[in-house]
């Protein structure tokens, strides 16, 4: 149980921290500063991360995304209870992260709860982003964590491709690549985030088995 509850709280900072970058800091009406812009939300994703990477590493491996443990599980690195369990304790943290982000911006007039969305008629091009920059993301996190990988800036990696990701898709869907960071934030947002939830569901996770296949098919069993 330690090792779901990890998760939880680690999805649960991911999606706080993550989302609240964005509604908090990202330039609403109402909201500190002058706004985080584009490169500040990706940031915030990615020192999430990085700060839980270092945090709950050691106890769970920090998958704090069902993509990621859908790689792992279809990559041979665990097995089908782990893999279920983890992927039920992320969702739960991202409703938990989203409920206290929602707790504070309420208060502050702040209506925006971070969702994912998408123009209906863009549908094509979101499905293919999330896809593949969840392949790109999954199939990252594969190879530094391997036994190949430097497990020491295995964290610092993941951060920093996530950054990355989210600098090229935000203008897109927003930036899921990870079902529970979009599932939390969609309960507060309403109808539309929620019946566009299914892409950010579906798409991250054809990602991530397709990075599991290319992984295992470019890897050798000593590496994984």
């Amino acid at each position: 149980m330690k090792k779901y509850f990890a998760e939880l709280l680690g999805t649960m900072v991911l999606v706080l921290m993550g989302c609240g970058s964005a509604v908090i800091a990202g330039g609403a009406a109402g909201a500190v500063g002058t706004g985080v812009g584009t490169l500040g939300v990706a940031l915030a994703f990615g020192l999430s991360v990085v700060a839980m990477a270092y945090a709950i590493g050691g106890i769970s491996g920090c998958h704090i995304n069902p993509a990621i443990t859908l790689g792992m599980f279809l990559s041979g690195r665990m097995n089908g209870k782990d893999a279920g369990m983890y992927m039920l304790f992320q969702f739960i943290g991202a409703v938990v992260g989203s409920a206290i982000l929602y707790a504070i911006a309420s208060p502050m007039g702040l209506t925006a709860t971070g969702s994912n969305g998408f123009d209906p008629a863009l549908m094509l091009p979101a499905f293919i982003a999330e896809l593949v920059f969840t392949c790109i993301f999954v199939l990252v996190v594969l190879g530094a964590t391997s036994r190949s990988g430097n497990s020491t800036v295995a964290g610092l990696a993941i951060g920093l491709t996530l950054v990355l990701i989210h600098i090229v898709c935000i203008p897109i869907t927003g930036t899921s690549v990870n079902p529970a960071r979009s599932f939390g934030p969609a309960l507060f947002a309403g109808a539309e985030a929620l019946s566009q939830l299914w892409l950010f569901i579906v798409a991250p996770f054809v990602g991530a088995a397709c990075a599991a296949f290319i992984w295992n098919a470019i890897s050798t069993p000593e590496q994984r």
